[in-house]
């Protein structure tokens, strides 16, 4: 049988749940295809989903036509929850773009077809609600065109010369036989499908079952099964529990088999389950191609690969709003934390932290919706009410050049040294480690460990306090000692050779960025280009006729964040402004950004810089970064350093750490 894991994807109301139900019905899955209006939609299992009208969560639902047995994933359409449907592409084989016929091509529209680009993932379109679009076929193929690119081809007939053409116009193999007066074959086609030449486009009416069938027809003949190794390998897109609170972790084998009782890293696959709807069948073994929920395991995370399939890029959409939790005079803020950050796991990109400064909880999300049904889920499943402060955006940090950090962690009968270098990555690669120490420098299972605590923490900058991105983090050197090393010993070298590393840096602080799309009566458009250019923005010239103009751009979501109020008001009503998060860059404003925060990196306890040494066997606190060497309070310091082999060095008069600010370049000098 061949299998196809299909995604379907849209904005928000274009009918893609719609669909999903019209795609079951057909293939006797369900009996009667529900509606989301009506709260019956067969994948919107969840309260949340039914009252609002819309999908929040990712949904499986297993159909067959004949020989092939298709995996679909409804994702959600709302923009607040885009991070979770682009986990979600990473497992598809396919996808299915709804398109809305009366809206044609929205902002989240080109939003996710560009996460569909950077995924390779192949597409078939289908445009939805003809029965009530005033516009024609021919008019949203064009808009499909101009706004998304090249490959769009209609497939009402398939045969007929003018979609033969528009093939050829795609791909030089159906060019020539085009030219030598033949037909692409359905081999042809399927190639030009799979290698993303050719997006087959179809039209019709979900809701009255018009057209369903003639797309569903052309997915089946178009679409072919991936071609998968026998080496075992998963891809974990989603993390959930279900009603008895066991963690499920939702993956698609892209290799070989996993079976009951098999061991996944070091943990034991104690279930495997198939879900279709809020239903699952339990089966004894998985193959490749299926997507399956897998009990019993607890280190996998949302987004990460198994086996073979370990390395994963980070995600394209992050939330760029910051928000306190504020909490119940009567709750513990320890405990609000745990459940928080239970819910982090399945949604990684809250980045619950602990804000030691402030002494709150804060929770990075992607707008009011997302908002409400956090504040909705805790209550329901935790029985906590809580609240959320005003957002703040979400800044992050990265070095301009290449620095080394060092740290040392030695308080008595403790001995741990670790010695990083930090370079700086292109922008949007998120954090990498590498490890580059020889065996004769630092055993291997002490470099694991190192590697290890480096991904375990969020590391924060020391211009704001934000988290760093956009560097590459490599382990060069380290020591060790025979009796006194333990691997708590590591992680505190670590974790201070990162700071001390970033204190001598050139930090650069970033800001997130919208791309947008203003639309505004023709006299408005002095008054839109002024308020751009006081933004920071950049923008094209305007596209006008003779009542309109659009302009597109870029600009700092901290200038654009109110600036919808502005337009609705200057244009009365008649100007639309879409957003959509375009990754970060150098922020516009750092020096005055920095200051309103006011974060002291020194005083960052939790996060210290300082190397710990022992001297008359007490240990001992090196300020590094504070411009007067390691050891400020005292003039001349005799220090007692263990080798990596075990005996005690000579005593180092004043040895201290050396580079720019005090905070070093990772070498030890005598002074």
């Amino acid at each position: 049988m061949k299998k196809l894991v299909l995604g379907i994807l849209a904005h928000v109301d274009a009918g893609k749940t719609t669909l999903s139900e019209g795609l079951l019905f057909l293939s006797g899955e369900i009996r009667r295809a529900g509606r989301v209006d009506h709260g019956d939609a067969f994948l919107d299992t969840h309260a949340i989903e039914k009252e609002r009208g819309i999908t929040i969560f990712s949904k499986q639902a297993v159909m067959s036509f004949g020989d092939v047995q298709i995996t679909l994933l409804d994702t959600p359409g709302h923009v607040d929850f885009s991070t979770e449907t682009e986990r979600t592409l990473n497992v598809l084989d396919y996808a299915v773009m709804v398109v809305s016929g009366p809206d044609g091509v929205q902002s989240h529209t080109e939003t996710l077809w560009r996460l569909l680009e950077r995924y390779r993932v192949p597409v078939f379109v289908f445009v939805n609600k003809m029965d009530i679009s005033g516009r024609s076929r021919a008019e949203l193929m064009d808009e499909l065109r101009n706004r998304l690119g090249k490959g769009f081809v209609d497939f009402t007939a398939p045969e007929s010369e003018e979609t033969q053409e528009a093939l050829a116009m795609c791909d030089d193999v159906i060019a020539e036989k085009f030219l030598e007066g033949g037909h692409a074959s359905a081999d042809d086609l399927r190639r030009a499908v799979k290698e993303r030449r050719v997006f087959p486009c179809r039209f019709g009416s979900a809701l009255k079952m018009q057209g369903v069938r003639e797309f569903a027809d052309t997915v089946l003949e178009l679409a072919c099964q991936p071609e998968y190794g026998e080496d075992f390998g998963a891809r974990v897109f989603k993390i959930t529990e279900d009603e008895r609170g066991e963690r499920l972790t939702h993956m698609k084998i892209t290799g070989g088999t996993l079976g009951v009782r098999d061991v996944v890293g070091e943990e034991k696959a104690n279930q495997l389950r198939v879900y279709s709807g809020a239903k699952f069948r339990a089966v004894d073994r998985a193959a490749a191609g299926d997507v399956c929920a897998v009990t019993g395991l607890t280190v996998p995370a949302a987004g990460e690969g198994l086996d073979f399939e370990r390395t994963a890029s980070p995600p394209v959409l992050e939330p760029v709003l910051s928000y306190s939790v504020e909490l119940p005079l009567d709750a513990d803020p320890r405990t609000a934390l745990q459940m928080l950050r239970r819910l982090e796991t399945e949604e990684p990109q809250l980045h619950v932290v602990w804000d030691e400064r402030h002494r709150e909880i804060r929770v990075r999300l992607m707008g009011g919706v997302q908002l409400e049904v956090l504040k909705r889920l805790v209550k329901e499943r935790f029985g906590l009410d809580i609240a959320f402060g005003p957002g703040s955006i979400a800044y992050k940090e990265t070095v301009a050049a290449p620095v080394e950090g060092v740290g040392h962690y030695e308080p008595l009968r403790h001995y741990a040294e670790v010695h990083l270098v930090l370079e700086p990555t292109k922008p949007g690669s998120g954090l990498s480690f590498a490890c580059d120490c020889g065996e004769d420098v630092l055993d291997k299972n002490w470099q694991r460990l190192i590697m290890t605590h480096l991904q375990e923490k969020q590391h924060l900058g020391v211009l704001t306090g934000s988290p760093i991105t956009d560097m590459r983090i490599t382990v060069v050197g380290g020591r060790a000692h025979k009796k006194h090393t333990e691997g708590g010993d590591f992680r505190q070298a670590t974790y201070r050779a990162v700071r001390q590393g970033l204190r001598s840096a050139d930090s650069v602080l970033l800001e997130p960025w919208y791309g947008f799309r203003l639309e505004i009566p023709a006299e408005n458009i002095g008054r839109a280009m002024n308020d751009l250019r006081l933004m920071g923005a950049e923008f094209s010239q305007p596209e006008r006729d003779a009542d309109t103009a659009v302009m597109t751009g870029s600009a700092p979501v901290s200038e654009m964040e109110d600036y919808q109020a502005e337009v609705t008001g200057y244009t009365k009503g008649r100007g639309r402004l879409v957003c959509r998060a375009e990754g970060y860059r150098p922020c516009h404003n750092a020096e005055e950004v920095i200051a309103k925060i006011g974060y002291d990196c020194d005083a960052d306890l939790e996060n210290t810089a300082d190397s710990v040494f022992c001297a008359g066997g007490a240990g001992i606190f090196g300020a590094v970064g504070s411009g007067q060497g390691l050891y400020a309070h005292r003039e001349r310091l005799f220090l007692r350093r263990r080798g990596a082999g075990g005996a005690p060095r000579p005593a180092v008069h004043g040895r201290r750490l050396c580079g720019k600010s005090g905070g070093g370049r990772g070498a030890y000098q005598n002074i």
